[in-house]
This record gives structure tokens, sequence and C-alpha cells, in this order.
């Protein structure tokens, strides 16, 4: 067998993927461009893969490919008709950083809220020694208990989310991306309600065509002024000008980014002109990254693999 990785230090160097290597020759490559693909997998039985593009184009000279791992849950990067076609398996691994990403969610949520930023600063410039009273409140903040905490995804990671939110008193509802959630626990709503009641909005959704660009100018437009949008799903999810221009012009209060339209940040982002840490944190994807969830990600590849080299199907991906 012939195992190529083609993005290894997508997973950190820090955490041992030589547990690969109990299934044949291993080549790793640190990261992989689109351009580079197709000539690295060309003599490959089996890919292991994050983002790389994995379509016609760069598998066609790849007659041996019999299986693709995916160190990620989503899978847009890879053309699962065309895999379908080739005899291809695709697999995916889902939940190994719900724990990480719900508490990344909560994270972003409490900054923002409670404007910590801003606190930190002026604790650290020396004005609050400088100060004649022991407290400092002077930028307003609000409890989230009694809050509407708005969901768009209710799958395991929008469960976590919605259960942590409602342990700070939040009233949770949400809206599901897919059309298809028999989720009962919390109340599910339609978008428009689910836009103009939340004060703060999480999203939890793959990025499908029903997804992408949904938080638009339209959207932004019927949220409240007082609102904290927070994504952690896929970043093509908001349209990042759009985006820009309802922070701009205090449609919204706040947004926390760990995920853009293009990543890494581009420096001609418009968002990356934002220095204001109340009224906007990016993180570097980053939510997913516990090293808990690495090494979880990792231990389920080798399970995936096991499970091919068995003839069963574990968690492979069909169209």
């Amino acid at each position: 067998m012939k195992l190529i990785v083609l993005e290894r230090n997508s997973v950190g160097t820090d955490i041992d993927v030589s547990c690969f290597e109990q299934f044949g020759e291993v080549t790793y490559y640190a990261n992989t461009t689109a351009e580079q693909v197709a000539e690295r997998v060309k003599d490959a039985d089996i890919i292991i893969s994050n983002k790389a593009p994995l379509n016609e184009t760069t598998l066609a000279d790849a007659p041996h490919v019999k299986l693709i791992c995916l160190l990620a849950t989503g899978y847009d990067c890879v053309d699962l008709a065309y895999c379908t076609s080739k005899g291809i398996k695709v697999t995916n691994v889902v939940n190994y950083c719900t724990p990480a990403v719900a508490q990344h969610t909560i994270l972003l949520a409490l900054m923002l809220s409670e404007k910590i930023a801003f606190y930190d600063d002026y604790v650290k410039s020396g004005a609050y020694s400088a100060q004649d009273r022991f407290s400092n409140f002077d930028r307003a903040f609000h409890d989230l208990d009694g809050k509407t905490w708005g969901i768009i995804g209710m799958g395991t990671i929008g469960r976590k989310v919605a259960a942590l939110a409602s342990a700070f008193g939040c009233d949770v509802i949400f809206y599901s991306a897919s059309g298809k959630s028999t989720y009962t626990k919390y109340p599910r709503v339609e978008l428009d309600t689910l836009l103009r009641t939340s004060d703060i909005l999480s999203l939890h959704c793959p990025l499908t065509d029903r997804t992408r660009n949904l938080i638009d100018k339209n959207a932004l437009n019927k949220m409240k002024p007082t609102a904290i949008l927070i994504n952690v799903a896929r970043g093509p999810v908001v349209n990042t000008q759009d985006l820009y221009q309802a922070l701009m012009a205090e449609k919204i209060m706040a947004a926390g980014l760990d995920v853009l339209e293009k990543e890494p940040l581009e420096p001609s982002n418009p968002l990356s002109q934002f220095k204001d840490s109340t009224k906007l944190i990016i993180t570097p994807h980053m939510s997913w990254a516990s090293i808990e969830s690495r090494t979880r990600l990792i231990a389920e590849i080798v399970k995936n693999i096991q499970a091919f080299l068995d003839g069963t199907d574990r968690n492979v991906l069909t169209i």
C-alpha cells in the first residue's frame, strides 16, 4: 500500500502520525497546493488529505486510488460524484472536535459581550492604576442570562453549544440549515425569526448551496443592532463585504470569526482593517485544534483505514 499524506502539518507537528505506517509505505508532504495534487497522488492507493481539491482534474492520472481519508468533517473539497464513479471510497471524521469548537464559540461570545479586550487594555495601559476608584465599567455590558441564542445548524456541535448556552440561562432557538432537522429539544424557527430575535447568533452548519452567503446584507439588516454574530462553521456562509459594511454601519454590535471566505486572511480582506477587538475578533481557524481534538482525529483516521481494509463502511461518504 502506498499512502500519501498531502497536508501533514494541518494537524500540527506536535501530533504523532507514524501510526499510518502500519498500513504501508507513507509519503508525507507538509502542505500541498491545488497545482501540486495531481503529481503527488498519481501512485497513491490511499490519500490522506484536508483541504486539497480531490476531483477529476487532480485524480484523473491516479488509477490506483482506492480510499480518500479526510482529516476533517467537511468534504466540500472532494467531488463525491466523481469518486463514486471511479469506485473510490471517501471517509471523513465526525465529532472529534465538538468540545473544542463549542468551547471556542462560547469564548468568542463572552469576550465580545463583556468587551474583554477593552478592559484588558484598560488595565495594561496603566489607566486602571491611575484612577481613584476600585472598579471600572465604562463600556456597558449585559448578562447572557435571559438572552436569545440563535443557532444555524443543530448538529452535534450546535447541540453542544445549545447546552452550554442554556447553562448560562439563554433561551435557545435554531434554524435548520438543511430544512430536514427533526430535533425537538429547542424550538425550530424560520430564518427571519432567528435573525430578528437572536441576541447571539452562532453558525454551525456545513457549506452547501443552501448555506453559501446565507448571512448576507439582507440577513444582517434583519439582525438587532445589539446582536453578536459568531461563525465557527465555514467562511463562505458569511458574505465578507456585507459583514464589513454591517459592522461599519453598526447594523450589528460585533462579530467573532474563526473562519473566513479565503484563508489565511488576505491583506485585501476589508475585515483586516478592524483593530477594535470589542467589535471584531478573528482567530486563525483554530477552534477545532485542541490537543485532544487532533489526537482523536488521527486515531479516527487509523480506524477508517482499518475498516476499509476489513471491508466495512465506517464513516464512508456517499452522494
